[in-house]
């Protein structure tokens, strides 16, 4: 190719290894090219007889210029439609510096605490201030969108019910219609009735186990549930409150009024509104249920040193650890979302959170007097931000009227509801009034809006007026000018570790790169500032990206249709399922309720098929780690007539291509069930082979994962489904934007196409990797797993490998064998930490292992690195076998060591400083200190503290 013609491939800087490296990599595997190990490691009856028909790659500066072009075609109208999504001011500051920034969004759960202080005390600030915010006792670190909230809540209530005969679950009639969509959905599997209506009505009756209601209401009415709350606890039936957060700096919080359980997102909190997402959702209740409060939970607990540490608690807890007895299936939080209403919270403080409110309503309350000075009629006694006006004939009239000055109301018949936001000025109040006044043949002159007159006046009921405080803490109090909020954030990021620093080998979790440019459009307004339920002829630009990339992943996977509405990959299988369960449901096989699943499979893959009110059967595994065949058919047989499903993932959770897929799936079928596969190991199919030619009939893809969406430290995710023919009338469909036909389950999320401005990322990826790209990608994570696997075998034993001895594109080392000079797998992981890694994955699938992945995007002097990490660590294992060094005071127990440790006057260790911290010469280079020791997580079990303590609490710590 001449200079002329030259354009550089994007996909040439997303594989790490370059060509000489791929080379010398190929050399240490015995083969002679890329090819021949990809012949070696994937069976030839699954490989794809073709290449995926995709567009042609293009570079970076073409995608931006043609995306660029495809947000023109949205239409960014001003937004007075609410129902759970307003326009938002992200302040600056946490827009580059979080938001834009891979020092925040390439992390990963904070599984290890010691190198996760920082996003760790900032989701410790985002559970402070919903405990505050609500009146509650305590709250998670997020969950996945308010409906999905509402529904845990429901979940929740169900279990804790004190009459387990009680199945009737009762819903305000004037929640969002998208949250009671979805617990449509979620009531359908455990056969909870729901009961839809008026609260002040609700019948006397033994068989309502809980109660769910809005404050303010869908409708912008706020009613006082004082006396209900209290009827309610007389008779042990609990109450969930969603709420509106940034109400509750000026309304009676709902833990002040009686409620057991309060939900609701923060999108508010500076979040954009994105067609839908993502957004962090809050969940909180009393401290008496904190056993039983889905999602995860941050606490404060101390280190090695007795300093103040954080960490996620009551880990045993989580529920893709405790499989089919699990209450939810959620593994994907909100945390990046999370972070960042946090740090809108302490950017603003308690005094700006209530001006903003009172600036919110009082605007509420002048346009409400303007109108009605109009003549029209205002339908709401009380509210906080939202009026509806009775329109009448009117009702076109003033539809088109707010179009042609491209404003969106919320219409509802002859009712138009119009909600402020942080965004409305007063001079958008003034076109408001000139255009419902333009309707009467009446001007802006003819009204008085005198805003100071109506700044005295307020909606809100004096008894529901909030007088307790609220965000007391310091860090709410502290950091108000940029600078200080600039520097807050860069403190919490130093403290953690991200791809920023170093290759993070999680296995199953594929932390590969976020390309910036992959990036950059997320954060645009033309993207950002679109509201889900935005007209179809003002979403141009977002349906564009949404259909290429349905089309795009259908050729990827094999399959009919893709829908994008779950928003984490556990909600991707529960979609999954419950679409498998609706196809059954057509046939007249409604008795098709057991799943099997094999012993190896993904925690969250039980707990699933639990939630979608299935049986779950265990298929065992041979001695090589791959499913038991004989087993499988046995058990299929077994459950002949009620057989719905399989979930398998492939390649396997142990990294090994099971030759006998093709068969394993056919006799799934010859039995009348479904193939559900997990789509977590994608990345090592991509271009390959894909589930629809294995057999597969659904499968989830984590677009987090093998399509470049950032893990963004424990979320956002998105998990959509894909699925064959015969599933596409079942996909979800949504109660506010019809996306399925009339036999399509449910939403299983509150927006119509979840975490829609996200998707952007995996958009990018795939038209900038084109099909070569993709496929290439595939391989270079299988030749980067197997050169580890090369490297580290004389070192760790490797648990599993295929049938000419590869891996997949992960392998698992087995420490198990360390336990004998009191070395323990988490040992290992804590050493890492002293070398600048993340650990690879814990004690999954199988205790006692490693789990690595080191992705396609890793260099190979990166992948020699941690080898060489790994290597130097298994020479000091050796040494404590040989009792040269102490079995309970050594390098690996006194992992991970801090700069305060290693700087101390003192020093009684039996090895020295500089093994301690420099452990390798290229650690001296980039040396990356863990914040804080090892951290001691019985002791924050037992005394469990999940909000920001006061200073004397961080005294007696440090005592």
């Amino acid at each position: 190719m001449s200079k002329i013609h030259f354009q550089e491939k994007f996909e040439e800087r997303h594989i790490g290894p370059s060509a000489d490296e791929a080379s010398a990599m190929l050399d240490a595997l015995g083969v002679q090219s890329l090819d021949q190990l990809i012949d070696e490691t994937v069976p030839a009856q699954i490989r794809a007889k073709r290449a995926l028909a995709l567009p042609p790659a293009v570079t970076e500066t073409a995608y931006l210029r043609r995306i660029k072009a495809i947000a023109d075609k949205n239409k960014v109208f001003k937004s007075y439609i609410g129902q759970g999504y307003y326009d938002v001011v992200l302040p600056g500051v946490i827009q580059r510096n979080v938001f834009e920034n891979p020092g925040w969004y390439t992390q990963y759960t904070p599984y290890q605490a010691e190198i996760a202080q920082g996003r760790l005390q900032a989701l410790l600030n985002f559970q402070t201030m919903v405990i505050d915010l609500t009146g509650m006792e305590i709250a998670n670190a997020s969950l996945l969108d308010e409906a999905t909230a509402a529904a845990e809540a429901m979940f929740m209530q169900y279990g804790l019910r004190k009459n387990k005969a009680a199945n009737t679950y009762f819903v305000s009639s004037t929640i969002f219609p998208q949250t009671l969509d979805v617990l449509h959905t979620r009531a359908l599997s455990y056969g909870i009735e729901l009961l839809v209506g008026n609260p002040q009505e609700m019948p006397d009756t033994d068989n309502i186990f809980g109660v769910l209601v809005q404050y303010p209401a869908g409708d912008g009415t706020i009613v006082d549930y004082t006396a209900i709350a209290e009827d309610l606890r007389a008779r042990d039936i609990s109450i969930c409150a969603v709420a509106d957060l940034m109400s509750l700096a000026l309304l009676t919080p709902p833990g002040e009024w009686g409620a057991d359980v309060v939900v609701g997102s923060t999108q508010r909190f500076g979040i954009p509104m994105g067609f839908g997402g993502p957004h962090a959702a809050y969940f909180a209740t009393k401290d008496a249920y904190k056993r039983n409060i889905p999602g995860r939970i941050i606490g404060v607990t101390v280190d090695s040193s007795g300093n103040y540490a954080l960490r996620m608690a009551l880990q045993t807890r989580e529920q893709h650890i405790r499989r089919d007895k699990a209450s939810s299936n959620i593994c994907t939080a909100q945390a990046l979302l999370a972070i960042m209403a946090g740090f809108y919270a302490a950017y603003h403080g308690p005094k700006g959170l209530r001006l903003i409110a009172d600036r919110i309503h009082d605007l509420t309350v002048l346009l409400a007097s303007a109108l009605q000075q109009l003549g029209y009629k205002q339908l709401n006694e009380t509210y906080f931000d939202t009026i509806r006006i009775e329109l009448g004939e009117l009702a076109g009239p003033l539809h088109a009227e707010a179009l042609n000055n491209e404003i969106n109301l919320h219409y509802q018949g002859s009712v138009a509801g119009i909600t402020i936001d942080e965004t409305t000025t007063y001079e958008d109040i003034e076109t408001l009034v000139r255009i419902f006044a333009k309707l009467k043949g009446k001007t802006l002159n003819d009204v008085n809006l005198d805003a100071s007159a109506t700044e005295a006046s307020s909606a809100i009921p004096q008894e529901l007026r909030r007088t307790s405080a609220f965000l007391t803490h310091p860090v709410f109090n502290s950091y108000h000018s940029e600078h200080e909020m600039l520097r807050y954030i860069k403190s919490l990021e130093a403290k953690d570790l991200s791809l920023c620093h170093s290759m993070i080998p999680l296995g199953s979790c594929t932390m590969k790169l976020n390309a910036t440019t992959e990036m950059v459009p997320v954060t645009w307004p033309a993207f950002g500032g679109l509201h889900p339920f935005a007209p179809a002829d003002q979403t141009g630009g977002y349906m564009q990206v949404i259909n290429e990339l349905n089309q795009w992943l259908c050729e990827i996977t094999g399959f009919a249709k893709v829908s994008f509405q779950p928003n984490s990959g556990a909600q991707g299988e529960y979609a999954g399922l419950m679409v498998i369960r609706a196809y059954h449901e057509s046939r007249g096989d409604a008795h098709r309720n057991v799943v099997l699943i094999p012993s190896s499979a993904h925690g969250t893959n039980p707990a699933s098929a639990s939630m979608a009110g299935m049986k779950v059967v265990v298929v065992q595994c041979d001695e090589r780690g791959n499913i038991d065949v004989a087993d499988l058919r046995a058990k299929a047989e077994q459950y002949a007539t009620s057989l719905s499903a399989l979930m398998v993932t492939y390649p396997s959770t142990h990294g090994v291509f099971e030759e006998p897929i093709i068969e394993i799936c056919a006799i799934i079928h010859q039995y009348g069930g479904q193939v559900y596969m997990d789509g977590a190991n994608m990345n090592a199919q991509v271009g390959l082979t894909s589930p629809g030619l294995i057999g597969a009939d659904v499968c989830h893809l984590n677009l987090h994962k093998t399509f470049c969406i950032p893990h963004g430290g424990g979320g956002p995710g998105m998990g959509p489904i894909g699925v064959a023919e015969h599933l596409v009338p079942f996909l979800p469909n949504h109660a506010v934007v019809a996306v399925s036909g009339k036999q399509g389950i449910n939403a299983v999320s509150a927006a119509p196409w979840g975490s829609a401005s996200i998707l952007l990322i995996s958009h990018a990826y795939i038209a900038m990797m084109g099909a070569e790209g993709l496929t290439n990608a595939t391989k270079y994570a299988i030749l980067n797993a197997n050169y580890i696997k090369a490297r580290l075998e004389g070192h760790y034993p490797v648990l599993y490998a295929g049938a000419n001895g590869r891996c997949a594109h992960e392998l698992i080392l087995d420490c198990r064998s360390f336990k004998a000079a009191g070395v323990e797998v988490g040992d290992i992981a804590k050493r890492l930490m002293d070398y600048g890694f993340h650990a690879p994955t814990v004690s999954f699938p199988v205790a006692g292992t490693l789990m690595v992945e080191p992705t396609e995007s890793e260099s190979k002097a990166e992948l020699d690195r941690f080898c060489d990490a790994l290597i130097a660590i298994r020479k000091e294992i050796a040494a404590i076998e040989r009792d040269e060094s102490d079995k309970t005071n050594n390098l690996l127990k006194g992992a991970p060591h801090t700069v305060a440790m290693v700087s101390a006057d003192e020093w009684d260790r039996p090895y020295t400083r500089s093994q301690a911290a420099f452990p390798l010469p290229f650690v001296r280079e980039h040396k990356f200190w863990p914040a804080v020791g090892r951290v001691n997580d019985s002791q924050g079990d037992r005394m469990l503290i999940c909000a920001c303590p006061p200073l004397s609490a961080y005294e007696e710590i440090e005592a």
